[in-house]
């Protein structure tokens, strides 16, 4: 697999440069940035797109207002109204010096990190993203977009609130049988190790799933009950009658919120295949995850009903967290979003359209590689990425009629990268037989 090419040389010395300080940096910074050749056409598809938008400031490594150069303190150029920040840095080494950057913790700073679990599907991305305030994770109808533990920050006064987006969680048993990523199977068991809260959703829009938590979110949440939880009631927006939700929140509860009974005995309506206890039990840790009647987890401290699709729904589960933040140091400086790294933002935002327009097992089997990242001659960042395929026929379902398909996803990542990373954003993907 070849290198992602970044322009220019003397990494080294950019970095040692940062440390003295941004003027020393400065002429590093530019040296960083020639011209791009012409690239060679010897692909089955090349798509290019340009978009129109903020350049990259060709005295910043990061982009026009960057996080990195406000830490560094880079003067910005002075212009009504201010631009927004970045989501991300352009380039990985600028990113991870963004990471790296002591937290400007405020006199009384306090954290919290939350683990986000359900099962595939329930909307933690969509919910993570609308937290955030920006569209950083992948997001499609199908399960399994979230691969791997994403993290993102919330940043707010004195409180600083971690969010560990975990793949939706699977048993050891579907894991072996569809072949799938290991990291789908161990992150939000690693997540749960180090959260102080854990957020636990549920797609009620589903009415097979929606009756009872998900067996492995149950045994999470015994395996580590020592670790406050609270439920999140998905996707209301989808419910024609709203009394559904009493009944779910009696099921998946069992009755009892923050040690105490719920009394909605009387709205309660009874549907097939829905278990409701007769009564809140007195030591509801006597219950085993193996148990078949266990349907519910009698520990959540709180219960939220939304749609993470709604802003204005999502503030008050936000405020909530905020809220919920301990006296402790900040990880992170306030300039930081995510801790993804530039490339696989991309490569994120690919796989999320891919899955979107590509039917059934198609869009699971192509894998991508990333050959080019680079700031083109007029400041433009140039990304173009091998898509690889293992049969001829996908080959064709992905490259569409007269390359209609394929254009149209190489226009909406570029699109939503120019949105992350504020700048004007030129993406070329190519469709590859595998060998």
């Amino acid at each position: 697999m070849a290198a992602p090419r970044r322009c220019g040389s003397g990494l080294a010395r950019l970095v040692m440069a940062w440390q003295l300080g941004p003027q020393a940096a400065r002429p590093w910074a530019a040296a960083l940035r020639p011209a791009v050749g012409p690239q060679a056409r010897c692909v089955s598809c090349m798509v290019g797109t340009a978009f129109s938008g903020p350049r990259l400031a060709p005295a910043s490594c990061s982009g026009q207002d960057s996080a990195l150069d406000r830490i560094l303190g880079v003067p910005q150029p002075d212009c009504s109204p201010a631009p927004r920040v970045p989501a991300a840095c352009t380039y990985r080494d600028e990113q991870t010096l963004l990471l790296a950057h002591t937290p400007d913790m405020p006199e009384n700073p306090r954290v919290l990190r939350v683990a986000l679990l359900g099962a595939p599907n329930a909307g933690k991305s969509t919910l993570s993203n609308q937290l955030l305030g920006r569209k950083v994770f992948p997001v499609s109808k199908k399960v399994h977009t979230t691969r791997c533990q994403a993290l993102g920050v919330i940043t707010e006064k004195e409180a600083q609130v971690i969010l560990l987006d975990t793949p939706g969680i699977i048993s050891p048993i579907k894991q072996k049988r569809h072949h799938l990523e290991l990291s789908l199977l161990e992150d939000p068991w690693k997540s749960m190790e180090s959260a102080d809260l854990v957020v636990v959703l549920v797609d009620v829009s589903d009415k097979w799933t929606r009756n009872q938590l998900n067996p492995q979110v149950l045994k999470c949440l015994t395996q580590f009950s020592q670790v406050p939880s609270i439920l999140v009631l998905n996707k209301v927006d989808c419910l024609k009658q709203k009394s559904v939700l009493l009944e779910l929140t009696a099921v998946l509860t069992e009755g009892v919120v923050n040690g105490k009974k719920l009394n909605i005995r009387q709205a309660f309506h009874s549907q097939p295949r829905t278990h409701c206890p007769s009564s809140a039990t007195e030591d509801s840790n006597a219950h085993s995850v193996e148990n078949p009647q266990r349907v519910g987890w009698p520990h959540f401290q709180e219960i939220f009903m939304l749609s993470a699709l709604n802003n204005e729904d999502v503030k008050t589960l936000k405020h909530y967290l905020l809220a919920q933040a301990q006296p402790g140091p900040w990880e992170f400086h306030s300039g930081v979003l995510t801790s993804q790294a530039p490339e696989e933002i991309c490569t994120n935002k690919i796989r999320e359209k891919l899955l979107e327009y590509l039917p059934e097992e198609v869009p699971y089997s192509v894998q991508q590689k990333t050959l080019v990242w680079e700031e083109g001659p007029s400041g433009e960042l140039v990304i173009q990425q091998n898509l690889l395929v293992p049969k001829e026929s996908h080959l064709r379902i992905l490259i569409g009629r007269k390359g209609h398909l394929i254009s149209q996803i190489a226009q909406e990542v570029g699109q939503d990268l120019m949105d992350i990373f504020l700048c004007d954003v030129r993406i070329r993907l190519s469709v590859k037989l595998l060998k």
